[in-house]
Order: C-alpha cells, then sequence, then structure tokens
C-alpha cells in the first residue's frame, strides 16, 4: 500500500469521524505544510497557526475529499488559501528567512561554504523580490518539491499557465543572478 493510498484512507476514517487518523495525517503532513506557509507568509508564528487550522479544516471539509488529488497537495492547497486570506487581514513584521535556508555542508571548505552562502543569500533576496506569482511556483517547485500539474492544483491555475511562470521566474532569477556577478553553476 502506498503513502498516497494510506492517506486517502485515512481522510476517509477522517470522514467518519475517527481522531486517530486525524492525527496520523497530522504527524505525516504538518512539517511540509509549517513549512510552505512560513514560506509564504514569512512568519513562523503565523505558520505555527495556519498549520493547525489546515488540520481543523481537514476534520471539516473531510467528507467532501474526491480524491482527485493527493491529500498532500490537497492539504497545501488549505494552507495557501488560509495563508493568503490572513495576509489580506493582518499585517505583521517579516522574519528573515536566509539563516534558515543556508545549511552548510560540513565536508565543504570554508570558502566554498562562504560562496554557498552568499548565492544562497542573493538567490533567497532575489526570490523574494519577484512577484507573488513567480515567487509562490518556484517555492513549490524547488523548496517543496511539488509537479507542474499539483502546483496548478494548489493555486488553481492550468498546467500551461505553471509552466509560463516557471520559464518567466527562472528567466529572471537566472539575470538577477548574472547581473549580482554569480555563475549559474556550482557552487
Amino acid at each position: 500500500m502506498t503513502t498516497a493510498e494510506t492517506d486517502r484512507a485515512l481522510v476517509e476514517r477522517v470522514a467518519k469521524g475517527d481522531r486517530a487518523a486525524v492525527r496520523l495525517l497530522f504527524m505525516r503532513h504538518h512539517a511540509r505544510v509549517y513549512r510552505f506557509v512560513a514560506r509564504q507568509t514569512g512568519s513562523e508564528l503565523m505558520a505555527d497557526d495556519i498549520a493547525n487550522e489546515v488540520f481543523l479544516e481537514l476534520w471539516r471539509q473531510a467528507p467532501a475529499f474526491e480524491g482527485r488529488s493527493e491529500v498532500s497537495t490537497w492539504l497545501l492547497g488549505i494552507a495557501r488559501f488560509k495563508a493568503l486570506s490572513l495576509l489580506r487581514k493582518k499585517k505583521e513584521d517579516w522574519i528573515d528567512d536566509d539563516d534558515a535556508a543556508q545549511v552548510a555542508d560540513g565536508a565543504d571548505t570554508p570558502e566554498v561554504v562562504t560562496m554557498k552562502e552568499d548565492k544562497a543569500a542573493a538567490l533567497r533576496r532575489f526570490i523574494d523580490a519577484m512577484p507573488e506569482e513567480h515567487r509562490t511556483v518556484i517555492d513549490l517547485a524547488y523548496y517543496h518539491g511539488q509537479s507542474v500539474s499539483e502546483i496548478g492544483e494548489i493555486l488553481g491555475i492550468p498546467v500551461a499557465t505553471v509552466k509560463t511562470r516557471m520559464f518567466y521566474a527562472r528567466k529572471k532569477l537566472g539575470e538577477a543572478l548574472k547581473a549580482a556577478g554569480y555563475d549559474r553553476g556550482w557552487p
């Protein structure tokens, strides 16, 4: 039995009022939902609140889940909607995620680590400066490992639109890196 089948079976159990199934789905998907929301909002506090709300929404909406997508994709879609709704209502101090994004490889020399950290920080700044529609597809694809079709489902847009946004986002990132003097290759 695959994880997707297990997730779907758990959602069916949730729909029947099984609290243990909610706990299992929470343990399996909370970290992914939390990280996604933290990157979207820039706030760990908001991410924690929204991630918890996502699982309350899972409890409420489980009977309506039709299984047309993976459970993880469905949960990220709920998370995105809740994050956007909260951001529209509430302004909050933004935190700097650069430290979290820069995990150095212990096998690298200090010089290589510094080069990677500088490039990663620059890349994060360039991504953060992009329009929300480009920033979101980059985040979902590269930081959350979502496929083009999953991104389309999460954002509620056609796959062709996801591909177009991805093309322009990568092009703009490449141009920004080149203009800043960074080689697109290693490190």
